[in-house]
């Protein structure tokens, strides 16, 4: 899965929060700056934790797939040459 965005998504859904309600509070420009530097910050950082959280849990999944099917196809083989092991006996 591609998460390249997460932390630019989660940074401008915090920053369009934090400008809706600094207009509905009626905050200065310098603190409403301020504010809004300080979200954007800590909301980027947040976003790259849960990037790298949904990394490893998307790579731990992808590599018990490829176990899996190493072990169905490593079965599949095994029982196919006992079949014909079993086809030469008789």
């Amino acid at each position: 899965m591609n998460t390249k965005s997460v932390p630019a998504l989660v940074t401008l859904l915090a920053g369009f929060i934090a400008c809706v309600a600094g207009i509905r509070a009626h905050m200065e420009v310098a603190d409403f700056m301020i504010m809004l530097l300080i979200v954007l910050i800590v909301f980027y950082l947040l976003g790259c934790v849960v990037r790298m959280i949904l990394d490893m849990n998307f790579k731990a999944g992808h590599e018990e797939e490829t176990t899996d099917g190493e072990a169905l196809q490593a079965e599949d083989g095994a029982s196919a040459q006992e079949d014909a092991e079993e086809d030469a006996e008789d």
